[in-house]
């Protein structure tokens, strides 16, 4: 499933960059009568992102786009460092690292477009979704099976909970086999 290499550089990570529209979305932009843009969440994702929580990676969303539909999703998640309608993601990013107290070294990008390319190669691990930009799935660590908005964010997550070492742990845990 994950190749050692991957397995291996993602172990320190700390702190991962998360994109949405592509990633936690298809990318798919519906405009409801009064104009408001709607957007739809795979639940497996949501998941997964409080399993990293639970191992202590910090999730951080930097998105070009801002809308009502992401505020709420991201709230329902407790995920509390959202970035929305950012031209430059890397500035950001490099705010939050400090703010952090952590380095590239310790950071993961999941990304589908160009305005991701800077962080991607800054970083120790990136991921695309399968049905990301050629440029960037040609630069990543990680292409997941799943496309966009379809389970791509979980699959990362996995990748990283794997490589920490915790996968099997939370997984005896679902399964009421405790710790």
């Amino acid at each position: 499933m994950y190749k050692t290499e991957q397995l291996l550089l993602a172990q320190p990570i700390q702190v991962i960059f998360f994109d949405i529209d592509g990633v936690f979305t298809n990318g798919s932009l519906i405009y409801s009568e009064s104009g408001e843009t709607l957007k739809q969440f795979n639940v497996l994702d949501g998941q997964g992102i409080k399993f990293l929580e639970s191992v202590g990676v910090v999730p951080v969303v930097i998105s070009g786009r801002a809308g009502k539909a992401v505020e709420a999703r991201m709230k329902d998640l407790g995920i509390s460092r959202v970035h929305l309608g950012v031209h430059k993601k890397i500035e950001i990013a490099n705010l939050v690292l400090l703010e952090l107290g952590f380095d590239w070294s310790q950071a993961a990008v999941i990304g589908d477009d160009w305005a991701d390319l800077e962080m991607m190669v800054n970083c120790r691990f990136s991921c695309a979704p399968s049905n990301a930009h050629p440029e960037v799935l040609s630069r990543v660590n990680y292409v997941t099976e799943k496309r966009g908005g379809e389970g791509a964010v979980r699959q990362f997550c996995d990748l990283i909970i794997t490589a920490k070492g915790k996968y099997q742990l939370l997984l005896n845990e679902f399964l009421g086999q405790g710790s």
